[in-house]
């Protein structure tokens, strides 16, 4: 069998209708085209009407499928009673008022044949429904006058899909120059001429038509264009003749070899041999359009895209907008309006799209219906699950869009900011000084004053001092692991080494005042290479502290967020107080100098400095007592912490070089006839 009309999916099954072909597309692919129309328009939301029959059943089950598969919901989904008579208006009302309880599914599909359907359009007029909603019809009802007669502005707008049908060349000519006594060879010529011009035909056999005519037809009548409507599809018809008349053509080139009449290879022909060339037929039709059947035994997914369109106030017509050829639907918008003046599609959406850094909550059963909630400050929608906010990272925050997390730019003491040239500044001064003074030193190794005040702990001192000066420039660098490991080796280890040689320097004079209220005799341990020893070992327990420091914990240059929107790069001991081990020992150094300083505070002015190393070590003190709590209350703020740090290293070391060598640089310098041994002498040692 060849159908013409059948347009069923069902029967593209071949596993139950083998020997069943059309020459008419399935009606699988005109739902394809409602849907992929569907997605032209934009609509996420859509509601069915369809029609209970197999032609609308079938029709739905195929729309439920594929509008899943492009994520669009089905508002409302309604049946339509196939036989008018049977359904009244209120069943009619009934469907319409179930559309509007979802308002914002303006798009509605209807698949169904031509009465049913006008009765639903005259159901929106009487539920006041004008221009609620925008149709998309199946072939069944659309351009038809039934639907759109009288009910002209509830189907403005329709978009419909229509199986494409070219005009038979000459058959419109040929028909309507056919009388009744030239087509006698079709015996039901005589009921089409008597129903078309309601007479009877004289010496006509009686048919129940007929007898209800009781003028007799006027046999000089002809048939013209003004009084014969052709149907529009007749295409298919030819095209199924055809595709029989190619395939017997076909089968009997292949096994007659040219011989004309039926050979015996075909006699008798065979349905299962027939079907073969049937299925292969690839022809130029009677309409101009070439056909083939797809491997379904199905027509050519040819349609016309028509549209209800008011072409002026007050008049209406169908007009051609497009095609769908294939898999694939071409439109031309510009010739769409879905009222008069209004070019755009209707909204049909249950929810608008969420604005930027808002998610969505979905509504229990409507997988296309959403509440918008904002995300908080620091979250954006996540990427991949619209329905969840996401936190940034620490160090990260939303873009001003809250679609991406953006990294926040590094936080650290620069050298080019205001706190670092102005530590940089006070070191490279010091520098500066402590240089000089050592050259004053050197120049003048051999003089008393140089001599009296111990040379070698004197330059282990400046030593030190330098060394105070230079931590600075680590401490200002960008943070890396080598300069972390520098910055917490180096800012313990020049006070230690300043400190080890005012303690072992204090040390001395102590133990030598003290000896000499008992005994005259010298006291051990106060040579210059002894005083080197035990400098050097007290710089070793500090070297020790820092090298199992650094086992233990190594240094890491590490981000840090004091605050949300915080991101400080720096060395993981500035962070919390585990850089005071690096400082620990040395505050020790200083308690127990300040306490030999007190402790010497009577010996005479003229000996080896006492009084200035206490004054050192009094404002030392001050200048530590200071940095403490500055140190622990900066914590937020590490570039601070790290300038807090960086000043009172060097301004201890100008404490130091000021108090204890500026008094000698006075007399190397201003009064060069004082740097003379009996000068360095109290008077009470000299009469002895």
């Amino acid at each position: 069998q060849v159908s013409f009309f059948s347009t069923s999916p069902e029967l593209s099954n071949k596993q139950r209708f083998e020997y069943f072909s059309r020459t008419i597309p399935s009606d699988h692919y005109q739902v394809k085209a409602m849907v992929e129309i569907v997605m032209r328009m934009g609509w996420s939301y859509v509601s069915i009407i369809y029609e209970e029959s197999n032609y609308g059943i079938k029709a739905f089950e195929e729309l439920e499928t594929l509008l899943a598969k492009h994520a669009i919901c089905i508002a409302v989904k309604e049946k339509l009673v196939k036989d008018s008579g049977v359904a009244d208006d209120s069943a009619y009302d009934s469907i319409v008022l179930k559309l509007l309880t979802k308002p914002r599914a303006r798009g509605a599909i209807i698949f169904g044949s031509d009465q049913e359907v006008a009765g639903v359009m005259r159901a929106v007029q009487r539920n006041n429904a004008t221009g609620s909603f925008s149709w998309i019809g199946s072939d069944g009802w659309s351009a038809r006058s039934l639907v759109s007669d009288g009910n002209e502005a509830e189907v403005e707008g329709t978009l419909s899909v229509q199986p494409q049908a070219n005009p038979v060349r000459g058959f419109e000519e040929y028909f309507l120059n056919l009388t009744v006594e030239s087509n006698r060879r079709n015996p039901w010529f005589v009921e089409f001429w008597e129903d078309h011009f309601q007479c009877r035909y004289p010496n006509s056999s009686p048919t129940p038509n007929n007898r209800l005519y009781k003028d007799e037809c006027d046999v000089t009548k002809r048939l013209h264009r003004e009084n014969t409507a052709f149907e529009g599809q007749l295409q298919f018809v030819s095209d199924a003749v055809m595709t029989f008349a190619h395939a017997f053509k076909d089968m009997h080139r292949e096994l007659c070899n040219g011989r004309p009449g039926l050979c015996d290879a075909m006699k008798p022909t065979k349905g299962t041999e027939l079907l073969k060339y049937l299925r292969k037929v690839n022809f130029k039709g009677l309409s101009g359009d070439m056909f083939q059947f797809d491997p379904n035994g199905d027509g050519p997914a040819r349609y016309n895209i028509i549209h209800f369109k008011q072409t002026s106030p007050g008049k209406f017509q169908w007009i051609k907008v497009g095609e769908y050829l294939g898999d694939s639907l071409h439109l031309n918008m510009s010739e769409i309006q879905f009222k008069l003046g209004h070019p755009q599609p209707p909204e049909s959406v249950c929810s608008l799209p969420c604005d930027v850094g808002q998610a969505k909550k979905y509504v229990e059963g409507e997988s296309c219906c959403w509440h918008c909630f904002n995300c908080t400050q620091y979250q954006i929608r996540h990427p991949l699950d619209e329905k969840q906010c996401l936190m940034c990272r620490e160090g990260t925050v939303p873009d001003p869009s809250h679609v991406t997390c953006q990294e926040i730019p590094e936080v650290f003491l620069r050298p080019e900011s205001g706190c670092a040239i102005g530590a940089m500044s006070l070191s490279s001064t010091g520098i500066l000084i402590t240089l000089f003074v050592c050259g004053v030193f050197i120049r003048h190794n051999s003089t008393p004053v140089v001599r009296a005040s111990g040379r070698e702990l004197s330059y282990v001192l400046l030593t030190g001092i330098l060394l105070c000066y230079c931590v600075t420039f680590a401490l200002v660098l960008r943070p890396t692991d080598a300069v972390c490991g520098i910055q917490r080796f180096g800012a313990g280890f020049c006070f230690t080494v300043v400190y080890a040689a005012l303690l072992t320097k204090t040390n001395r004079i102590s133990r030598i005042f003290n000896a000499g209220k008992r005994t005259a005799k010298r006291p051990s341990f106060i040579s210059p290479r002894s005083q080197l020893f035990i400098c050097s070992g007290l710089v070793g327990v500090q070297v020790l502290i820092n090298g199992v420091w650094i086992l233990v914990s190594p240094p890491r240059a590490v981000h840090h967020y004091p605050t949300r929107e915080d991101n400080h790069l720096v060395c993981s001991s500035h962070i919390d107080a585990s850089y005071m081990i690096a400082f620990g020992y040395p505050i020790l150094l200083i308690v127990v100098c300040t306490i030999y300083a007190v402790l010497t505070r009577k010996i005479p002015e003229a000996f080896n400095e006492s009084k200035h190393i206490g004054f050192t070590m009094y404002t030392t003190c001050v200048i530590w007592l200071a940095f403490v709590p500055l140190y622990f209350g900066t914590g937020n703020h590490v570039p601070l912490r790290i300038t807090s740090m960086s000043v009172t290293i060097s301004l201890s070391a100008s404490v130091t070089l000021a108090c204890l060598f500026s008094p000698k640089l006075y007399i190397i310098l201003v009064h060069p006839e004082r740097n003379v041994r009996q000068s360095m002498m109290p008077v009470s040692f000299l009469k002895s």
